[in-house]
């Protein structure tokens, strides 16, 4: 099913951000805690919490709710077109393999 031009403009715009794309490429490998993601793009939580906002209304990440914790994962299954997109983001397991195991228990 061919996506809606207007729908195919509004997803192509919450990927013209490097700070999304980059948060993508981390769901990519795994699901993540917003403190993770803080800590890998070294910035504040309101300006990440922000960035997953925007995809989370753009249908772009789930989010699941685990004790005080917020963790987000990739929502792109029913999203074929954005499949090429994501598969040529860099991988961020060096990056992810630095984070503290313990940051959100």
């Amino acid at each position: 099913m061919k996506q809606p031009i207007d729908s195919l403009s509004e997803t192509l715009k919450l990927l013209s951000d490097k700070t999304r794309l980059t948060i993508l490429a981390m769901l990519k490998e795994k699901e993540l805690c917003v403190c993770d993601i803080v800590a890998i793009l070294e910035t504040t939580q309101p300006n990440v919490s922000q960035h997953l906002k925007k995809l989370k209304v753009g249908g772009l990440v789930n989010e699941t709710r685990r004790a005080q914790w917020i963790y987000y994962s990739l929502n792109i299954e029913d999203k074929p077109y954005l499949r090429a997109i994501v598969d040529e983001l860099p991988s961020m397991k060096e990056e992810l393999g630095k984070l503290c195991p313990d940051c959100c228990n």
